[in-house]
């Protein structure tokens, strides 16, 4: 922008009156003074001005600026680490050995059952399975007498649904045996008992046992709570501002119950809906080995945003007015009245995150960052001298 310089010529007039003889009229005296009006985002300094300001210019520089977002949130387990054991059948509990907090493998038993109805399932397996063999013997010849024409097609329809139907019988009873935990390759007619063993689906420790020896149990109760804390992950809370902060692989540091433990974890998923709180929900797995850390624990986390590369300049480079955001280039050297002066020109500019004493800005559109000597010290005094008229200006 150029300057524009106004002329402003004052005349004086001065009329001296003889009394005496004549009347004597000066020639008219036109002195000019010359004031120089400065474009509105221009600032100018002397030499001594810019020394005594301490400025100093660099250039935008792009780099990894990466900002802490502080939320909070719970350990939890994934739904595939955890286990609730119940008794298809009920019973009745005739032995456990264990305590809430005790470690159980996959596959140990938990407790032993009875009930009268595991003996009554395991006999009409067995019964069943006896039948089926003489059914299947039965439709084998039956089929083979009709392709002889020995037997009538009715016959052996009725032969073959006989058989089918024991079929499905055995099949069924095979699964309920499968669902008390019995193994129905391994019963025979000498090892039919009215106990079984719960056994623990997943490797763990016991949250919750709800049993004791004696007691009689529903098919709906629940009678012991497993978790694996080996693979643990959090339940983080942010609000929908923070949307666009987070992504899946961003690192974070969490602290339990305001210890001062550093522990780790990555985010994995974030949350696709928004409760009515304003809030959604991000899920970071447990990378590293924490001890004495379990679900259910409240958390401190810290959540370390992207380090992409952005147009960045120093903090102290970046000044704000009026909940605006500005910084200072060098716009050229000139000479005033033998005075050497150094013009600088002001930029609006919208600050992002700040992190290891650089700020992410970003430039207006046109805006030349490779050859522009930005004030990266100094710039609030800039900011001063162009807010308050006569402090440092020229």
């Amino acid at each position: 922008m150029k300057k524009l310089k106004y002329k402003v010529s004052m005349v004086f007039l001065g009329v001296i009156v003889s009394l005496s003889s004549c009347t004597m009229f000066n020639e008219p005296v036109a002195e000019v003074l010359e004031v120089e009006v400065l474009p509105e985002d221009i600032v100018e300094l002397r030499d001594d001005q810019i020394k005594l300001a301490g400025i100093q210019t660099g250039s935008v520089e792009m780099r990894s600026v990466s900002n802490t977002l502080k939320v909070n949130g719970i350990i939890s387990v994934a739904p595939q680490n955890q286990a609730t054991v119940c008794m298809p059948l009920g019973g009745f509990i005739k032995s456990t050995s264990l305590l809430p907090g005790n470690a159980v493998n996959k596959g140990q038993t938990l407790a032993v059952m009875e009930n009268q109805d595991f003996v009554d399932i395991q006999q009409n397996y067995l019964e069943a399975k006896n039948k089926l063999v003489f059914a299947e013997a039965e439709y084998k010849r039956h089929t083979d007498l009709y392709k002889d024409d020995v037997y009538s097609e009715k016959n052996v329809q009725q032969v073959t649904v006989d058989y089918k139907n024991l079929k499905a019988l055995v099949k069924s009873l095979e699964q309920k045996l499968y669902l008390i935990g019995i193994n129905p390759d391994r019963l025979t007619e000498d090892n039919i008992s009215n106990t079984v063993n719960l056994v623990s689906p997943i490797k763990g420790f016991l949250k919750a046992v709800n049993v004791n020896i004696g007691k009689y149990v529903s098919p709906t109760d629940v009678l012991f709570e497993i978790v694996n804390s080996d693979k643990l992950f959090l339940e983080l809370t942010l609000f929908e501002k923070d949307a666009e902060k987070v992504v899946a692989g961003q690192k974070i540091k969490f602290f339990v119950n305001n210890g001062d433990d550093v522990h780790e974890a990555v985010i994995t998923q974030t949350g696709k809906v928004v409760s009515e709180d304003k809030t959604f929900i991000v899920y970071a797995s447990v990378v590293s080995a924490c001890k004495n850390v379990l679900p259910g624990m409240y958390v401190n986390a810290l959540i370390e945003e992207s380090d992409k590369k952005v147009t960045a300049l120093p903090s102290e480079a970046v000044v704000s007015f009026d909940d605006k955001d500005y910084i200072f280039v060098f716009e050229k050297n000139k000479e005033e009245a033998g005075k050497a002066m150094t013009e600088y020109k002001i930029f609006q500019v919208k600050k992002g995150v700040s992190s290891s004493g650089y700020t992410e800005i970003t430039l207006p559109e046109g805006f030349d960052f490779n050859a522009a000597k930005v004030v990266i010290k100094g710039a609030y005094n800039l900011l001063s001298a162009k807010k308050n008229a006569g402090e440092m200006a020229c």
